[in-house]
């Protein structure tokens, strides 16, 4: 193996570790460190191929090893995520309406509205992350942008859900206090937030993993984070959305993920129109 390949391959397999520990801190139910685990690999996943540019070693290895280490970062891991996330929501429905008196009788789903094999609908998302990730290595069109959202992208949406529930919210006394999902069953049968109530039910969790995985294969151009060189002609595009993202997380913190979803997918398709429009009048 060439030497300077080694550099962006180390890191590629960094991202991968990364995405392994996430995975067995979600399965422990830990999903705020999975969460920073899908942050380290995705800051990983940007700079292997960076490096690779600037060291002129991109290859076909590394670019099938990229896509071995995103599928279980951005294709397995989030799908544990939605899989233990629909898990706890089920079963705070089930806690806040079950009736001791249907446990004497061995009726242990009683107040459990929800099939039990709902949960693994959250793996639909590593379904199509895998199409996502086979189409992009043999689509020439995706050299320099994508087509569907990328990986990284969707898995950052699907981490921030236990990130922004565990921020600091106000009781009802008025008192900081902290929201997290991790605590006892018995404790979120009472959400201590709105948010909370809405976010951790089961339909609005399928619905989220069925609209992510239509964003993973849609035929949507979108503009792709790759510096070739740090100047700003050919980069206006990424800049702005670099600034404006952090601008965003400066403001709303984890809240902001959502909002930097849009705004990427809104400047993608106002960029392909513009494009659309520039050929049409040289044309």
């Amino acid at each position: 193996m060439n030497f300077k390949a080694f550099v962006p391959n180390s890191i590629t397999c960094g991202n991968l570790f990364c995405g392994c520990l996430g995975v067995v801190f979600a399965f422990q139910g830990n999903l705020v460190w999975a969460a920073y685990m899908v942050g380290l690999a995705a800051f990983l996943d940007f700079f292997d191929g960076l490096f690779a540019r600037m060291l002129g070693v991109s290859g076909e290895f590394g670019k099938q090893l990229d896509s071995l280490a995103d599928m279980v970062s951005f294709g397995f891991l989030p799908g544990v995520m939605l899989f233990q996330l629909i898990s706890l929501s089920i079963l705070q429905h089930t806690i806040a309406h079950f009736d001791l008196g249907n446990l004497f009788n061995g009726d242990m789903q009683a107040g459990n509205p929800y099939p039990m094999w709902l949960p693994f609908c959250g793996f639909l998302v590593t379904i199509f992350s895998a199409l996502r990730l086979a189409n992009f290595n043999i689509d020439p069109r995706q050299h320099d942008s994508f087509i569907g959202l990328p990986t990284p992208a969707n898995t950052i949406l699907i981490c921030s859900i236990p990130l922004f529930l565990h921020l600091p919210s106000p009781d009802v006394t008025g008192t900081p206090a902290p929201l997290s999902i991790f605590k006892l069953a018995i404790n979120a049968v009472e959400p201590s937030s709105r948010l909370s109530e809405y976010i951790l039910t089961p339909w609005f969790l399928i619905g989220l993993t069925v609209l992510q995985s239509f964003l993973l294969v849609a035929p949507i151009p979108l503009f792709a984070l790759k510096f070739k060189n740090f100047g700003w002609k050919g980069n206006e595009l990424r800049y702005l959305f670099i600034l404006s993202a952090l601008v965003l997380l400066i403001i709303f913190l984890y809240l902001a993920i959502p909002i930097i979803l849009f705004l990427y997918i809104f400047l993608s398709i106002v960029n392909n129109l513009l494009n659309k429009r520039g050929n049409e009048i040289q044309s």
